[in-house]
């Protein structure tokens, strides 16, 4: 028997199958109209490029377990699994990776901000110096 290993390119290329990814002015106007934006990055990336408005901090770690409406250890935010969630991270890659695993665990409408937080910065949006939001 033969195993073939795709890479991880190949893995990124079907997370984004199928999915509508969100430029930053996109993103903005979905996270004023109840869309979650759902920042995976590092506090070191963060503390380098800024919070930017809105973001609720979760650890690509417990992800899942947070955003699942069915699950015991939600946040608040997560019960609704027909609700936009819009993943960010630095630049791109991780957030559509995550995006798929939350579809894979029922909600749709997971998808991320295409080019992560250096999108972001480059199209001249605001970042916040509000305390974040972290959730654990």
């Amino acid at each position: 028997m033969t195993t073939t290993l795709d890479g991880v390119d190949a893995l990124l290329e079907r997370a984004r199958e199928g999915v509508r990814r969100l430029d930053p002015h996109e993103t903005r106007a979905a996270v004023a109209t109840g869309a979650l934006l759902i920042d995976t990055r590092t506090d070191r990336q963060r503390a380098r490029q800024g919070d930017l408005p809105g973001a609720i901090v979760i650890d690509r770690t417990v992800l899942e377990w947070r955003l699942d409406p069915r699950s015991p250890h939600r946040i608040p935010e997560a019960t609704d699994p027909d609700r936009q969630i819009i993943v960010v991270c630095r630049q791109g890659y991780s957030s559509s990776l995550a995006a798929a695993s939350l579809r894979a665990i029922g909600l749709p409408r997971a998808t991320d901000l295409t080019g992560g937080a250096e999108a972001w910065l480059a199209a001249g949006l605001p970042t916040t110096q509000d305390p974040a939001d972290i959730r654990e």
